[in-house]
């Protein structure tokens, strides 16, 4: 990370100077810009996004008590962690995480059917998807990771718990024109209520979201079509499996998924309650945690299962639902949109892809840069529209992935009773074939108003337009440092320019990149110099980040394009961490891992959320400046 930018800073570089605005209290403030509904993962990633910017007011409210403490979602996929990279706690997160690195499939024994054999094993995320694992993680911790972060923000921003939402009127005009009522919950204030004002509403407030129906939306689909229990237990058994991921299948006693958790000991294991055999079913609401312990353990037959101590356990029903839009915006309408949902609150599937929590928290990391660029000016209002037109279309495709999964594990197996069931190896085949998807790298956004066609797409066919930014291992060219490419995207909405040079010397004066960072520098049409407000960083809203082709000892720093080496702050500093060249040491270099046209190079626009929205070549400028003047407003 860069700090000292603005003079020397003593103490933890990661705990921004307070701003001016009045210091946290108990009550939330009368007005904000962004009022969040909901302190689960998605309100979370939307109010740690916008605390990086200390010209935007937020308050997130939550019904609960106080911060999460266990239980709820643990899977993380590959491309969470590549986002939380962007906000700094991967790391962290990874360390304490387990890791989940293989999948094994257990079956009834053909010989016992009573007992189940292990019928494959598999690594779970295929080489070079990403450059981060698939792990567990108790969702509290990744809620202690963000709320970190809110407190280190200027605002030290502190979510207001034990409220509960309670109505909102949107006016026709007005700088804040959603009006939302909070009643107190706690003991000490039960009953009263406050209000807030805000140009915008937020509601990530789960699958009975009062924000969502305020705004006469509905979750429509299979309301409650799965049955399950799950339990966070610490347990002796020699069942051999138990630290691995495990999608086991009984003859008659049902299935379990298992999921070993963070800290060597604690397993998960989800019980699918309308396969338990139909002798011992109870109704949803009589199970209790014995009778899941009871089940696990016939399912896992004739291994043992000793339970010690049950740290969390739950029953939930699940259906696949939807809603038709994300937003306030009727059908009709075009006004902008000024209360939004989110996560659970407009869409809800099983937990058997593992998509969750993951999904819940791409829907805020797109939604968040695009509030910050309206309420900043630098777009227009209608500009929110994508938000709904981009994660609905998502959604839709998770909800017929989830179905068609959960169909597949749903069917009986196949036996000599059961001559037309799936065998089990069928099973495994599609988890391997969706590989991508449960991984979260799978999302494609259609060419858009954000995501550009791909007529040069084969300038760099491993950056596909409309999909996240796939990152490779370079060396900084400024201090020979190694690092991943992808490291460079902060969660601090700013645009990524990325220059992939040609084979010549960038350092000659005629070189493509000498003269695209002229044109950005100084031509009119150049976005950077119409979106960059007057007096700011010339990097405040486009990072221009430069790849070369030589060996990083090879090159002259002082000889690169002086807009590669930007004057930034109140005291002018030099920012030396925009060029990089391949790193020959860890493998294949950038270009031939992402197939990127060794002869002519290429731009990629990079948005804020990590996804690429566009490949150009060196010389077009106009595709590059239209595609910014399509939705950017003029500083």
């Amino acid at each position: 990370m860069q700090f000292h930018l603005n003079g020397y800073q003593y103490g933890d570089p990661e705990l921004s100077p307070a701003s001016d605005h009045p210091a946290p209290t108990d009550k939330p403030p009368a007005e904000v810009d962004v009022l969040i509904v909901g302190c689960g993962p998605a309100g979370l990633t939307l109010a740690a996004q916008l605390s990086a910017f200390p010209d935007i007011t937020t308050c997130i409210v939550d019904q609960r008590d106080g911060p999460l403490q266990l239980g709820h979602a643990d899977g993380i996929a590959c491309r969470s962690m590549e986002m939380f990279q962007g906000f700094g706690f991967r790391e962290r997160l990874q360390k304490q995480a387990y890791w989940v690195n293989e999948t094994t499939f257990w079956k009834p024994d053909d010989a016992k059917r009573e007992n189940i054999v292990r019928s494959g094993r598999i690594q779970d995320v295929e080489d070079g998807l990403s450059d981060f694992p698939h792990v567990i993680m108790n969702q509290a911790r990744v809620h202690d990771f963000y709320l970190e972060i809110m407190r280190k923000s200027s605002h030290r921003l502190e979510p207001h718990y034990s409220r509960r939402f309670a109505g909102l009127n949107i006016a026709a005009e007005g700088s804040h024109p959603v009006t939302v009522t909070l009643e107190r919950i706690d003991e000490a204030h039960k009953g009263q209520t406050e209000t807030v004002r805000a140009k915008y509403v937020v509601g990530c407030d789960g699958a009975r979201s009062g924000v969502r129906q305020a705004l006469g939306r509905e979750l429509k689909g299979d309301f409650a079509n799965q049955a399950w229990g799950v339990m966070d237990i610490l347990a002796v058994t020699n069942f051999p499996d138990i630290r691995l991921k495990s999608l086991i299948q009984s003859a008659n006693e049902g299935a379990i998924v298992l999921i070993p958790r963070e800290g060597g000991y604690l397993v998960r294991i989800y019980v699918e309650l309308d396969k338990v055999a139909k002798d011992k079913r109870v109704p949803n609401k009589e199970v209790t945690i014995d009778y899941l312990v009871d089940a696990a353990r016939r399912i896992l037959h004739p291994h043992t299962l000793d339970v010690k101590e049950v740290a969390w356990w739950s029953v939930y029903e699940v259906g696949q639902r939807l809603c038709d839009k994300f937003d306030d915006v009727k059908d009709g309408e075009t006004k902008a949109p000024r209360v939004f949902i989110a996560g659970d609150a407009c869409h809800t599937h099983s937990a058997k892809a593992g998509q969750g929590m993951n999904v819940s928290v791409q829907d805020t990391f797109n939604l968040g840069w695009k509030l910050a660029a309206v309420l900043r000016g630098q777009c227009a209002p209608d500009f929110l529209h994508t938000y709904s037109a981009e994660r609905q279309a998502i959604a839709k495709n998770l909800i017929d992935f989830d179905k068609e999964w959960t169909q597949m594990l749903s069917k009986p197996l196949k036996s000599a009773e059961k001559p037309d069931g799936i065998e089990p190896a069928q099973i495994q085949a599609y988890f391997m074939q969706h590989g991508r998807y449960t991984a979260g790298v799978a999302t494609v956004y259609k060419p858009s108003l954000l995501t550009g066609q791909s007529t040069h797409q084969h300038l760099a066919k491993g950056f596909e337009i409309g999909t996240r930014f796939h990152s490779g291992n370079v060396i900084r060219l400024g201090d020979g440092k190694p690092q991943r490419l992808g490291d460079v995207l902060l969660a601090d909405g700013r645009w990524r320019l990325i220059a992939f040079c040609g084979r010549e010397n960038p350092a000659a004066a005629d070189a493509p990149i000498a003269q695209l960072c002229d044109w950005l520098e100084n031509d009119a049409a150049s976005p950077v110099k119409r979106y960059t407000a007057k007096g700011a960083d010339i990097d405040s809203v486009f990072d221009v980040r430069a790849v070369f082709q030589q060996y990083h000892r090879d090159l002259d720093l002082e000889a690169m394009p002086a807009f590669l080496l930007p004057k930034k702050g109140r005291l002018g500093l030099r920012d030396y961490e925009k060029m990089f060249c391949p790193d020959l040491k860890t493998g294949p270099d950038i270009y031939d891992l992402r197939g990127i046209d060794r002869d002519r190079g290429c731009l990629l626009i990079v948005r804020p959320d990590q996804y690429v929205g566009h490949v150009l070549p060196f010389d077009g400028r106009k595709e590059l400046a239209a595609y910014f003047d399509a939705f950017m407003k003029a500083s």
